[in-house]
């Protein structure tokens, strides 16, 4: 695929402060209600208590995060993204963020089995897949009930559907890779459709390969070092791009 591009003057706002800036990208909003996204090459677990910032994962989340939005736009799947800038920063759709995620799982794994201990075993494959809302907060985020998203005037019925598309898709893109989980955060665009408005890619999901070989941000859970990360998720690309 050609990287799409933007024009430079869409990466001058960086030189003012951010309007939004988080753990993982910081944002400056323009006049025509899109916005300028940079991602903050930083991986972070709680649980495993590691906070790094390992370079070249900026540039590995955005090559998976431009492949997938174009795959999930050929589905009918609406993404805020619209293009590349440089290596690590994008245009976008401006859309406020709500305070929570939506995680879909596949398999039972990781805050299922930590959370809900003996609910479910270890590798349990849920069918169909299991929506959950997670609200986020410092230092780790917590469920959350659906009745209170609803209560706030959230579509959940619309969020479900969007987040089990989205996993129909990837699903389909990412085969013979399996998709354990993945969360994403999902807002509410003018026309009451709901969008993706995080990125998609190896440090919010997890993915094996056809050996049950991490492929995801579980790498940097197990300690892996840089070196060993951005070569794994270079073999990830190297399969997503020769997806189409």
């Amino acid at each position: 695929m050609t990287p799409h591009t933007t024009p430079l003057a869409d990466a001058t706002v960086k030189v003012r402060p951010p309007d939004v800036e988080g753990r993982s990208k910081r944002l400056w909003l323009l006049d025509d209600g899109t916005c300028v996204v940079e991602l903050i090459p930083s991986l972070r677990s709680f649980t495993h208590e590691r906070d790094e910032i390992f370079r070249e994962t900026g540039r590995q989340r955005l090559d998976f995060y431009e492949l997938a939005a174009q795959r999930l736009a050929q589905a009918g799947v609406r993404t805020a993204y619209r293009g590349r800038i440089d290596e690590i920063t994008y245009l976008a759709d401006y859309v406020p963020a709500p305070p929570f995620e939506v995680i879909v799982k596949n398999v039972a794994t990781g805050s299922t089995t930590r959370k809900y201990p003996g609910l479910f075993p270890e590798g349990h494959r849920f069918t169909p897949p299991v929506v959950k809302y997670d609200f986020r907060i410092d230092p780790e985020d917590q469920p959350i009930a659906e009745d209170y998203l609803r209560a706030t005037g959230v579509a959940v019925e619309r969020f479900h559907e969007t987040a089990l598309r989205c996993n129909a898709v990837l699903t389909d893109w990412l085969s013979p890779l399996d998709l354990w989980d993945f969360c994403l955060v999902l807002g509410t665009a003018p026309d009451e459709v709901p969008v993706i408005i995080s990125e998609i890619s190896p440090d919010c999901m997890r993915l094996r390969d056809e050996h049950g070989a991490a492929l995801d941000k579980d790498l940097f859970r197990a300690g892996a070092s840089e070196d060993d990360i951005v070569a794994r998720w270079e073999v990830l690309l190297r399969h997503v791009r020769n997806n189409g």
